[in-house]
């Protein structure tokens, strides 16, 4: 193996938090490298401090205006992060029963709760109805139907909004592109009045806004004004039909720095939004938004220690102790985060493939790294806050990560690191 010639510091996502101090890597005041001897490895780290920055820009772009900021929970729906949001005054955009109840566990209210998803259940939606849900973003006239029928059944009025679907494009990975007319998501644009129509008819049911989510890591302003406008468009056409909406929601999807994006600001993007929504003459509608990614995505890290260093012929690879179970993006969707050292060598580094230990080819988390590493290194995956823990599973009997919480020299531990027994709880043998 020929050593590369010696590179810069390490680049760090912006906005992570991230930072040298003493010769290693630290979380605000945190030393990651004293995380892992305590806690061991795999470790999700996050950060509270980095959290609630990300929404103080999207709460500075949307005042004074009257709005509400709903945290869509897929993005890591850890009861400890919830809570810090739940805390701050967020409600939360739910897309299953299960995310409801872990909302409301960790301290938020139903009725701050917006509830979207294609597929929702009876069993779902009789929960929801029960619990006081704030609002069901509706995506198809099927689950109107369904949702008049259920709330008449138990005596109960739904609040609801039409998901539309604005056949923008987000500019994004396909799997993470929800605003197409040949996605699964939403009332198609030229349906949407209708749809109102039809609502308007259905008994149990009360009409409270426009829903409209383009897609995830968008890093470009054009697709979410565009859509935007045609929901604009909606709402003025929906007023002369005498259906008065009370709050108008653009959903989430703003992208964060993996590779050196430089997505719109929040607070840019929501006073541009206001502004707009002032010209267009819409201003009694109050603004609501759901954004996941961005509020925890470089707010967290996996930390990851090197179990082999395999030079090959043809290629050289770091077998790490995380793998695809624990950070599925790069398997998922040829994602990329940055992989940086917490202890840098300060020697010349090698080209390497970043792999986990399970059992599958598509097991990677980086490929072609600039890095000095050896057996027993501690290297840190950047930007994994959002859909890391959230997605991980128990493939190949792997027990699933630890998680810690810091905010400024405090740590606490947030999530146990499941043991072997847990891998098989609840299941029975045959006897």
């Amino acid at each position: 193996m020929t050593p590369l010639a010696m590179t810069d510091t390490p680049r760090l996502p912006v906005g992570s938090g991230l930072h040298y101090a003493h010769g290693t890597l630290h979380l605000e005041q945190v030393s990651l490298a004293e995380l892992v001897k305590r806690f061991g490895s795999p470790l999700f780290v996050y950060s509270k401090q980095v959290m609630l920055d990300a929404l103080h820009a999207y709460t500075q772009g949307l005042s004074p205006h009257p709005h509400r900021v709903h945290y869509a929970m897929k993005a890591n729906s850890s009861l400890a992060v919830l809570q810090v949001f739940a805390n701050a005054g967020c409600g939360f955009d739910i897309v299953s029963g299960g995310e409801l109840a872990r909302a409301m566990q960790a301290g938020a209210r139903a009725q701050d709760c917006v509830f979207s998803g294609v597929g929702k259940t009876t069993a779902e939606i009789d929960q929801a109805l029960a619990a006081g849900i704030g609002c069901f973003n509706v995506e198809s006239l099927s689950e109107l139907q369904h949702i008049s029928s259920r709330a008449q059944a138990l005596g109960k009025v739904a609040p609801i909004s039409l998901r539309v679907n604005p056949d923008v494009d987000a500019g994004t990975h396909p799997y993470i592109s929800t605003g197409l007319r040949d996605n699964k998501f939403g009332i198609s644009h030229a349906d949407a009045v209708a749809a109102y129509r039809y609502a308007c008819e259905l008994g149990g049911l009360h009409i409270t806004g426009i829903d409209c989510h383009i897609g995830s890591q968008i890093t470009q302003a054009t697709p979410f004004f565009d859509a935007m406008e045609r929901v604009f468009d909606l709402v003025d056409a929906l007023t002369q039909q005498g259906i008065t909406l009370q709050h108008i929601d653009l959903g989430g999807g703003l992208g964060i720095d993996y590779q050196g994006e430089q997505p719109p600001s929040a607070t840019h993007l929501w006073q541009t939004t206001v502004q707009r929504l002032h010209a267009r003459g819409l201003q009694r509608h109050a603004l609501w938004c759901e954004p996941g990614r961005s509020l925890v995505g470089n707010a967290g890290v996996c930390l990851s220690q090197v179990v082999v260093c395999k030079p090959t012929a043809h290629k050289n690879f770091l077998i790490l102790d995380a793998a695809m179970n624990d950070l599925p993006r790069p398997a998922m969707y040829q994602a990329y985060h940055e992989i940086v050292p917490v202890t840098p060598r300060g020697e010349p580094p090698l080209l390497w493939d970043v792999v986990g230990p399970v059992c599958e080819t598509g097991d990677w988390l980086g490929r072609a790294r600039t890095l000095a590493a050896h057996e027993g290194d501690v290297l840190a995956i950047c930007s994994a806050g959002a859909y890391g823990m959230s997605m991980a599973s128990q493939y190949n009997a792997r027990p699933r990560a630890a998680e810690v919480l810091v905010h400024g020299d405090t740590v606490h531990l947030i999530r146990e690191r499941e043991r072997h027994e847990t891998l098989w709880q609840g299941e029975h043998l045959v006897t």
